[in-house]
C-alpha cells in the first residue's frame, strides 16, 4: 500500500483504529492524539486504544478523555479492533510491544494496518510502514506523514500540541535525537500558535512531591557507581514501590539522572514489577544500549535509550548486569 493509496481510501468515512505501546509516554501519547484528532475531524470514526495507562502528568493534553485503556476496558477494545478497516500503530516496531492487544491486532488479518515508528529493526506487521530510525520521534513522523498525505493545512494548535509535547519528551527537550530539520519542522509546529514555555512548564515542571522524594531515595539510597565500566545503577525493590507508592510512571526519567554524572557513560535502572524484573537502558556517546538490551535481555529500543526484561530476582538481575560488564569494558571505555 502506498501514501496516495491511503488517502484516497480515507475520502469517505471509514472506522478506523490507533493504537501504540504498553507504559505509553509522551511521543505515544502525543502521536497517538494528534493523528486521532486529524482523521476525526475529517469525518472518520476513531478509536485510539492505549494497552496500558499513560502517567497522570499527561492528564491536561486536549482529547487525552478519549484514550480508551485496554487493560481497563478490554471486551470493548476487543470489539473495536475485531470492527474497524484500518489499524494505525504508532511507536512501536512489533506487536508484542502491546502486550495482550497485539494478540487482537494480529489476529486481524483482513484488516489492512499502517504503522509509523522510528525504532530499530521494524517487524513486517503492516501494509504500509514508515519507518526512520534517524528521526526524533514517531511525532516528527506524524507531521511528516501528514505533509506528505496533503493534509496539512488541516493542522490545528491542538494537534501541535500534541506533537510537540512527543518530540519535546523522546528528545528530552533537544538534548538528543535531533537534527537541522527537526528545527524547522518545530519552527512550523509553534507557529500554530503553541506557547513553548507554557508547554515546556507543563510537560517537565508539574512533577508531584513523591517523584521528587522517591528520586532523592534512588540517588541517596539506590545509587551505585562502577567507576571502571562508566556505569551507574539504581536498583528499586518491590518493597521500595510499596514504601513509596510507586505507581505507573513515578520512575519515569530518573535513569536520565545518571548520566548527569561526567564519568557515566552507561545508565541502568532495574525495577522488580509483581512478575518480571524491568531494565531501563540510557548511554551519551556511541555506546549501543539498544544492542546491549537486544542481546542480554530481549529488549530494543534506541542507540541511546532501550529497555528489556527478565524473569528471576532482583539481585540476580542485578548480579546478571555487573558480570556482563566486562565484555563491553572496551565500548565503554571508547563511548
Amino acid at each position: 500500500m502506498e501514501i496516495n493509496e491511503l488517502v484516497y481510501y480515507l475520502e469517505v468515512p471509514r472506522d478506523i483504529a490507533i493504537v501504540s505501546h504498553r507504559n505509553p509516554d509522551g511521543d505515544a501519547v502525543g502521536s497517538t492524539l494528534a493523528l486521532g484528532r486529524l482523521l476525526r475531524q475529517a469525518g472518520h470514526t476513531v478509536h485510539m486504544i492505549l494497552p496500558s495507562e499513560f502517567p497522570p502528568f499527561f492528564n491536561w493534553m486536549p482529547d487525552i478523555d478519549r484514550i480508551w485503556i485496554y487493560d481497563i476496558r478490554t471486551e470493548e477494545s476487543i470489539q473495536v479492533i475485531k470492527d474497524v478497516d484500518r489499524i494505525w500503530m504508532l511507536d512501536f516496531n512489533s506487536l508484542d510491544r502491546s502486550d495482550r492487544m497485539g494478540e487482537e491486532i494480529h489476529h486481524r488479518e483482513d484488516a489492512k494496518k499502517v504503522l509509523i515508528d522510528h525504532h530499530l529493526d521494524p517487524e513486517p506487521i503492516a501494509d504500509l510502514m514508515v519507518s526512520e530510525i534517524e528521526a526524533s520521534s514517531t511525532s516528527e513522523l506524524v507531521f511528516d506523514f501528514i505533509r506528505k498525505a496533503g493534509w496539512e493545512s488541516q493542522l490545528d494548535r491542538e494537534m501541535g500540541i500534541a506533537l510537540m509535547t512527543g518530540i519535546l519528551t523522546d528528545t528530552g527537550s533537544f538534548k538528543y535525537n535531533t537534527r537541522p530539520e527537526l528545527f524547522h519542522k518545530v519552527a512550523d509546529l509553534l507557529s500554530l500558535g503553541i506557547d513553548l514555555n507554557d508547554l515546556q512548564i507543563k510537560i517537565f515542571n508539574t512533577l508531584p512531591v513523591k517523584f521528587l522524594r522517591i528520586l532523592g531515595y534512588c540517588l541517596h539510597k539506590r545509587m551505585e557507581i562502577i567507576e571502571e565500566y562508566n556505569t551507574g545503577i539504581i536498583a528499586l525493590s518491590k518493597e521500595d514501590f510499596t514504601r513509596f507508592d510507586i505507581q505507573r510512571g513515578d520512575t519515569e526519567g530518573i535513569v536520565n539522572y545518571l548520566l548527569m554524572i561526567q564519568e557515566v557513560k552507561f545508565a541502568i535502572l532495574i525495577t522488580e514489577q509483581p512478575t518480571i524484573i524491568k531494565l531501563s537502558f540510557r548511554s551519551k556517546g556511541e555506546f549501543s544500549v539498544q544492542a546491549f538490551a537486544r542481546d542480554n535481555f530481549k529488549g530494543g529500543g534506541h542507540k541511546n535509550a532501550a529497555g528489556g526484561a527478565t524473569f528471576g530476582t532482583l539481585s540476580k538481575t542485578v548480579k546478571k548486569v555487573k558480570s556482563l560488564l566486562p565484555r563491553y569494558e572496551k565500548s565503554l571505555k571508547s563511548a
